[in-house]
């Protein structure tokens, strides 16, 4: 993703807009409506993205849509309202925490198949600290953001985790071969409030 980073004043926009909506979604006031013919050409484009909010540096939301749908300001709009009122990890954030919370905007590349043939396969095929990876099995689905990496640095137990917030047994990844998809993201946030 490095190649075709956002400028500057783009994030600084998308930042802009996902304040702007939490703080209208949780007082309970109509959401802006975005003139995208008037904003940059990048943030016109259909991409996907996910919004994490921190509080005091804890998460206090998180969601995101892992396939493009719409343009990228509506996407961050959407997501910045759900993180703040839909994360069912978390109450809805109230009025009075507006001001507290730290917004962080993933932007995603498109998702890729991993090819594997033994756990160990997989081990050594994703890339720690680089991609976000999806398991998938039938319906169920899990993602964690590569930023999650900071937390959980060993593979074995990244795969762990994802396979506990997918419902499932933790060491499926070893005994089921899973459909997996990684993929990178571009991160920025506001400043540490």
């Amino acid at each position: 993703m490095s190649a075709d980073r956002l400028k500057e004043e783009e994030r600084l926009l998308l930042l802009r807009i996902a304040r702007e909506a939490i703080k209208c979604a949780v007082n309970e006031k109509e959401l802006p409506k975005l003139e995208l013919s008037t904003m940059p050409q990048r943030l016109q484009e259909q991409e996907s993205s996910f919004v994490t909010l921190t509080l005091e540096g804890s998460l206090r939301g998180c969601i995101g849509a892992l396939q493009a749908s719409q343009p990228l300001a509506l996407d961050v709009q959407e997501h910045a309202v759900a993180a703040a009122t839909e994360d069912y990890r978390f109450r809805p954030v109230s009025p009075h925490e507006v001001a507290l919370l730290v917004i962080e905007i993933s932007r995603l590349s498109p998702s890729q198949e991993l090819e594997y043939s033994t756990p160990n396969d997989l081990l050594s095929k994703i890339r720690p600290g680089v991609d976000g990876v999806v398991l998938r099995r039938g319906f169920q689905r899990a993602t964690f953001l590569p930023q999650v990496w900071e937390k959980i640095t060993d593979p074995a137990d990244f795969l762990t985790q994802l396979c506990f917030k997918m419902g499932v047994s933790g060491d499926l990844w070893k005994r089921e071969h899973l459909q997996v998809q990684t993929y990178q993201v571009e991160e920025f946030k506001e400043d540490e409030r």
